[in-house]
């Protein structure tokens, strides 16, 4: 983990982060001052999301044709251009006379980028640290950005106020160009044996398709989705619009409530960041069980959640989830880079990407009409119900989890 590249990853990506943060908050001042509108606002996430669904499927193409760290250095420069023109459109219209559509024009192509950005960084991390380390570096990495959730809407909410949403989307722009120079910076030892050059007579399609039908072919890979994918469609609880119902309706308290449960939960996060730090090599020699244990958790704390009406025992049980989450997260998200080899890895996170931005996309739509139909009481135990059948198919499928030592490695043709 003290290797130079590992930290340029990083740092680049703490950055990034940071600046998608302070965007969208900005964002969203600007969008609220011109339409005073929470639907349109509502937008902005739901274009984000699918902009990454449909990146993320076509990311396998450019996968083939580019190296990692040129894609994640491209989508950063990217970025960057693309926020130049924001606010060059900003001064010259101003923020009445922008139209909504505009920026959800600029939402939309910025997150293009970010499509084939987040399954190049994931894959990037087992090229740059020993497989030894690879869960105190997910941890890790973790840690960070969740740090950077916990205190960036404050500190983003601080600039709106003192700055204004234009002059954020400039903090922005700062952010990432930094970040951009931090990824050139890398220098990736797989870089010239990926085999870019032989693939590139494969077409677009049997290129798209290839993390798919490796996901679904190989039964290891397979379970680890299936297990992400009803963490995914029960993770929408924790979503702006639900906590925000769930406040006014269950507990009773006022909106700063909202802010309080949000903290707790990355609180949470970060506790199980800094365990997976501390106790690497236990979590290691134990990965199926803190699968399987961290889903059974996650079910009772949302099954608590949702029918505590006590604030301070909300708060705990906030904070339970994001530290069973974040355990979880890091235990399949290693367990999945060893089970793939660095060749045939990007392929599946982009599909992984595409697959997760679609699930949440229509799991956002189905719990918030399950929200208004029947309460919110009922959103957290059907989120706890879900969350309880991933446990037991866990139970189920251990033996196909890979431990230290077993994973798959898979790097032969899937055509």
């Amino acid at each position: 983990m003290k290797r130079k590249s590992f930290r340029y990853l990083w740092v680049g990506q703490a950055l990034a982060n940071s600046g998608d943060l302070f965007y969208i908050v900005g964002l969203m001042a600007i969008v609220h001052g011109i339409t005073g509108s929470a639907m349109f606002m509502a937008l902005i996430p739901f274009a984000t999301t699918m902009a990454r669904f449909i990146s993320g499927s076509f990311a396998p193409i450019l996968m083939d044709k580019y190296n990692l760290k040129s894609l994640l250095a491209s989508s950063q420069i990217g970025k960057t251009a693309m926020l130049f023109l924001l606010i060059m459109t900003d001064y010259a219209l101003g923020e009445q006379e922008m139209t909504v559509y505009a920026i959800l024009g600029f939402v939309f192509l910025i997150s293009l980028l970010d499509g084939w950005a987040a399954p190049a960084s994931h894959a990037m991390l087992p090229r740059l640290v020993d497989t030894s380390e690879l869960t105190k570096a997910n941890s890790f990495i973790a840690l960070v950005d969740q740090m950077i959730q916990l205190g960036g809407w404050a500190v983003g909410g601080l600039l709106v106020a003192a700055l204004g949403g234009s002059n954020v989307i400039w903090v922005t722009f700062v952010l990432a160009a930094a970040a951009a120079i931090f990824m050139r910076l890398i220098e990736d030892q797989h870089e010239t044996t990926q085999g870019q050059k032989e693939k590139s007579g494969v077409s677009h399609w049997s290129s798209i398709q290839e993390g798919w039908i490796l996901i679904w072919r190989e039964p290891s890979l397979r379970a680890i989705h299936v297990i992400f994918v009803l963490e995914t469609i029960a993770g929408v609880i924790w979503i702006a619009a639900i906590i925000y119902v769930y406040v006014a309706e269950v507990l009773h308290r006022e909106e700063a409530w909202w802010g309080y449960i949000n903290a707790s939960f990355f609180l949470g996060l970060m506790l199980g960041g800094l365990f997976g730090m501390r106790a690497a090599e236990v979590i290691d020699r134990n990965i199926r069980q803190f699968v399987i244990i961290s889903s059974f958790g996650i079910s009772f704390m949302t099954f608590g959640f949702g029918l505590t009406s006590l604030p301070w025992l909300a708060l705990v049980f906030s904070a339970g989830f994001g530290m069973f989450e974040q355990l979880k997260a890091v235990s399949l998200q290693t367990t999945l880079q060893r089970s793939v080899s660095v060749r045939l890895l990007p392929k599946v996170y982009a599909a992984q990407s595409a697959l997760i931005s679609l699930v949440f996309g229509v799991s956002t739509l189905l719990f918030g009409f399950i929200t208004d139909q029947f309460g919110v009481r009922a959103t957290y135990i059907i989120a706890a119900a879900i969350m309880f059948i991933s446990g037991c198919y866990a139970l189920r499928i251990r033996s196909r989890l890979p431990e230290i030592g077993e994973g798959l490695r898979t790097d032969s043709s899937l055509n």
